[in-house]
């Protein structure tokens, strides 16, 4: 079984209404970071990448994300595979990581999936854990 809490990692001290912030909302949690400092990190990485705009509001590329995490030390790791079924939250290894899904990122914490919307049924591709 797995389950879910709301986080919106601090967004709401910064920002109202929705975006698609899920690499900064992601990123603060898991890391224990302000959600302001995650989404600046996120958006000077985006203007530098293949997106060309200093915003983190609509989504990060994966190869960006990566290169962030990488700088504070986390490590990308394939999904564990399974015999006819993908992997879950309720997958993931003990500890905090963040798992990256179809458009997604989110922030699991001993099974547990904090995010502002449940996630917990979309399959994950792999996740990032400290190195």
């Amino acid at each position: 079984m797995t389950s879910f809490k709301y986080d919106d990692g601090g967004r709401s001290k910064y920002f109202k209404g929705r975006a698609g912030d899920c690499a900064a909302r992601a990123m603060a949690i898991a890391l224990g970071i302000d959600y302001k400092a995650a989404y600046d990190e996120l958006a000077e990485a985006n203007a530098a990448g293949r997106m060309g705009v200093k915003s983190a509001r609509n989504g990060v590329f994966k190869e960006d994300f990566n290169r962030v995490l990488e700088a504070h030390g986390w490590k990308w790791f394939s999904a564990p595979k399974f015999d006819g079924r993908k992997a879950y939250v309720g997958d993931m290894p003990t500890g905090t990581v963040i798992a990256r899904m179809a458009k997604h990122y989110v922030a699991i914490k001993d099974g547990v999936a904090h995010d502002s919307w449940d996630s917990t049924y979309k399959m994950i591709y792999g996740y990032w854990a400290k190195a």
